[in-house]
């Protein structure tokens, strides 16, 4: 099984007809195999459609799209659940799991009642503005120089807290990371680290929060009545799931507080203020074609 997500900034682009990037993840026994970023290489909604077919795509997640694109992927046998929002991986798992929300058409029997967030809808994004994954800047910083900006990169890395324990590794999965640097795929710091360096060299790098998933956003925890949010009884404190804004968009939270009558959300990434470290070793560069 194949599935796509339009891809910007490690997150869902909203705009499928505009998309640039798909995040194609191959899944065995409900799991995550192996994934990589390819560029959408056309434009209009027919093209789009197509080379999701010719990549042997099943499900596509994504934000917006229209009734025409919606025809085209139904034509090219592509299931589709649309309206996702925030970060791409956590919505492929939260649909293997079952609990991913859609507001598109095609979008059955994976998923669970939405959970809506009311009148708390607009004010509690995924952490403020341009998405977490930028690190908090996006447009205000300056364009990455090097040798590797717009080349197709694939690094091995293995990630670690300063306590030492290791949260993400390629290495454990066999298969090293592919995407373009400079695109904005990646989170800042790991971005320029790549940049400029030469194949088969190993970097070990240190990422303050600015560099990686930016600061926490206080705005972004909020408590909500439980009679008010239809589901949300059956959520435990340190669960994850999926609430909808008031235009219907899903975001990820996850469960920090928990009485008889109230519940607290937070939709902060999870690395959110945290200091990263990466060893990243550099495999392949390629021109894009």
């Amino acid at each position: 099984m194949k599935i796509a997500v339009t891809y910007d900034n490690g997150e869902i682009f909203q705009h499928f007809g505009k998309t640039e990037f798909f995040k194609v993840y191959q899944v065995e026994d409900n799991q995550v195999v192996s994934s990589e970023v390819i560029g959408s290489n056309g434009t209009g909604h027919g093209a789009l459609a197509g080379l999701l077919a010719g990549q042997n795509v099943d499900v596509l997640i994504c934000g917006g799209i229209g009734g025409g694109a919606q025809a085209a992927l139904a034509e090219a046998g592509v299931e589709l659940c649309a309206g996702a929002q925030g970060d791409a991986d956590r919505a492929v798992e939260a649909y293997l799991k079952g609990e991913l929300i859609s507001t598109g058409a095609n979008c059955d029997h994976h998923h669970e009642e939405g959970h809506s967030c009311g009148d708390h809808g607009e004010g509690h994004s995924c952490g403020g503005g341009c998405g977490d994954s930028c690190g908090g800047g996006c447009g205000s910083q300056a364009a990455l120089t090097g040798r590797n900006v717009g080349k197709i990169c694939r690094t091995h890395y293995r990630g670690t807290f300063n306590d030492g324990t290791q949260f993400d590794s390629s290495y454990d999965r066999g298969e090293p990371l592919e995407f373009v640097c400079g695109a904005g795929q990646m989170i800042r710091g790991f971005d320029a680290a790549v940049a400029d360096m030469e194949v088969g060299q190993v970097m070990d790098v240190h990422l303050m929060p600015e560099e990686a998933y930016g600061m926490p956003d206080p705005a972004a925890v909020f408590t909500v009545e439980i009679a008010q949010l239809p589901g949300s009884e059956k959520l435990e404190t340190g669960q994850q799931a999926y609430l909808s804004n008031q235009y219907g968009q899903p975001f990820p939270v996850k469960v920090t507080a928990k009485d008889d009558t109230t519940i607290t959300f937070d939709a902060n990434h999870e690395m959110a203020g945290k200091e990263l470290n990466f060893r990243i070793e550099l495999v392949e560069v390629k021109e894009r074609n």
